[in-house]
């Protein structure tokens, strides 16, 4: 075990005051205490954690007695989660996971994947249950030491992602690891080390047994972290786009274009500091399989239109858990895609009114952008949102003149229906 001085290399203000009291808590209790993983990795590339997690030789029942303000969680992983009134710190137990032979707390299916692991161990052998030397650093606050065991900090420094034993082994344990990967590759600019890339190709088909709850949790991990578009190409490269997301971007270029432009909206809004939603992603990136199923003779078939949504959204719950909230959400952006091609009459003043309109308005400007339309039906809506009752009468009489011919009386732009 390596122990690096860190005054120059992270500052304490950084860190959450909860996070350093609860490591001070335990310490007076006489129990070891760190702060671990991807806060004391962020520190060091110069990001600010989003949040901060621990380690201890403390056990949960231990921990749970210590703070009043907490409660033990999972099977698979039992950690404990002590909270304030705003903010969440998730202490775990240091594991040794080595003792096969304990059945009881240590359980592997046929494929090897951990499905139980509550052997607790030391602070030398929780680090290999870690995945990547990166994600192995602890950081004392007090005495501003990093304890490093598997090279974290040199592969820190080399801008590296390197597994911590044999990555086969690791990514079969937890085949999530192969998502993971790619993200921190992506967020942090490092490179991925050759033995893990071998491992992505090898296992990366054993993410079809991970529950589709997590694989939620994954997705919105990957695509609404302001690195959608980077992350989504080289889950494309790896094949494993298919466990996060059931439209197949090789189908057509309008389908790869639909997503990459959804992605790119994603990452614009972040980067903005504007609102996301994986309600909005989802109705984008399933919206080339609707429009695929709603296709007869050049032209969207309205029965099929609508009887083919929740068909998708199944498909999808299948892969990536959707919450119940979100469903209405999605189908709201897609009927009004209906709405929005259509402007007779009142319809438009309805439209306006409707509380998911924004949404499927900013999913109108993708598609519309992506199809290159001559159409303009994005600036009409841009126009139509004035808050000026002559503009508005003026575009709905434009609309009137214009009569029957007009392609507004046609769903869809001239790329979706091909």
């Amino acid at each position: 075990m390596s122990f690096y001085q860190s005054q120059t290399l992270i500052n304490n203000k950084k860190i959450s005051k909860f996070a350093i009291s609860i490591v001070k808590d335990l310490q007076d209790k006489n129990f070891q205490a760190y702060l671990v993983g991807g806060c004391v990795r962020d520190l060091l590339c110069g990001i600010e954690p989003k949040d901060f997690d621990i380690a201890t030789n403390a056990t949960p029942e231990q921990i749970r007695k210590i703070f009043k303000a907490s409660r033990i969680i999972g099977k698979r992983f039992k950690l404990v989660h002590v909270f304030n009134r705003s903010e969440l710190i998730e202490v775990a137990t240091f594991r040794s996971g080595e003792d096969s032979s304990d059945i009881g707390n240590l359980i592997t299916d046929q494929s090897g994947k951990i499905i139980r692991d509550n052997i607790w161990g030391t602070l030398e052998e929780d680090t290999y249950r870690r995945d990547f030397t990166i994600n192995a650093l602890y950081y004392c606050p007090f005495t501003q030491k990093i304890a490093d065991h598997n090279d974290g900090m040199k592969h820190v420094h080399e801008k590296i992602i390197v597994s911590i034993g044999d990555p086969q082994k690791r990514f079969a344990e937890d085949p999530v690891r192969s998502l993971r990967a790619i993200r921190f590759s992506n967020k942090l600019n490092f490179k991925i080390d050759k033995e893990i890339k071998e491992a992505i190709y090898d296992k990366g088909d054993l993410l079809s047994s991970i529950s589709n709850a997590r694989l939620f949790d994954e997705f919105c991990k990957i695509f609404l972290n302001g690195m959608a578009e980077k992350n989504f190409k080289k889950l494309l490269s790896f094949g494993l786009n298919k466990y996060l997301v059931g439209t197949n971007p090789d189908a057509n270029e309008f389908t790869y274009n639909v997503m990459i432009e959804a992605l790119r909206n994603t990452d614009r809004r972040l980067a903005n500091n504007q609102s996301v939603t994986p309600g909005f992603l989802i109705a984008a990136l399933l919206w080339p399989q609707l429009i695929e199923t709603s296709l007869q003779r050049g032209e969207i078939n309205l029965r099929k239109y609508f009887r083919s949504m929740d068909r998708i959204l199944r498909r999808q719950q299948k892969i990536t858990a959707i919450p119940r909230k979100f469903h209405g959400y999605i189908k709201d952006i897609w009927v009004l895609q209906l709405k929005l091609h259509s402007r007779i009459g009142k319809q438009p003043f309805k439209t306006l009114k409707h509380p998911r309109f924004r949404a499927a308005y900013d999913f109108l400007l993708i598609r519309e952008k992506v199809s290159c339309d001559g159409n303009y039906l994005g600036n009409w809506w841009t126009d139509f949102q004035k808050d000026d009752n002559a503009i508005k009468k003026s575009l709905i009489a434009e609309l009137h003149e214009k009569g029957k011919e007009e392609s507004f009386k046609k769903f869809g732009f001239s790329e979706e229906l091909r």
